[in-house]
């Protein structure tokens, strides 16, 4: 009989000191990776802000081409001179 619990206890203690932590270890990497990864709707969020950065983006090289017909030598100017408030 004690040749018999010992063939149980053995793989048990190797399995519970060796086996169990890694998998726990393991497991809780796996559930981390998935909540960091981004949500649909933060998908989408992002997704639509990419357009608004790429529509700005837009609108600042017309309303350059307009300052460049309108005053060809606005780069040139220091900040002070063309950014006045009234």
């Amino acid at each position: 009989m004690d040749g018999l619990a010992i063939a149980f206890m053995v793989p048990t203690i190797i399995f519970m000191t060796i086996v169990a932590p890694i998998w726990i270890l393991m497991h809780y990497k796996s559930k981390q990776k998935l909540s960091s990864a981004l949500s649909d709707q933060e998908r989408a969020e992002l997704e639509d802000l990419r357009i608004q950065a790429e529509r700005m983006l837009d609108r600042i090289d017309t309303l350059e081409a307009i300052l460049e017909t309108q005053t060809p030598e606005w780069r040139k100017r220091p900040v002070e001179q063309s950014v006045r408030v009234s």
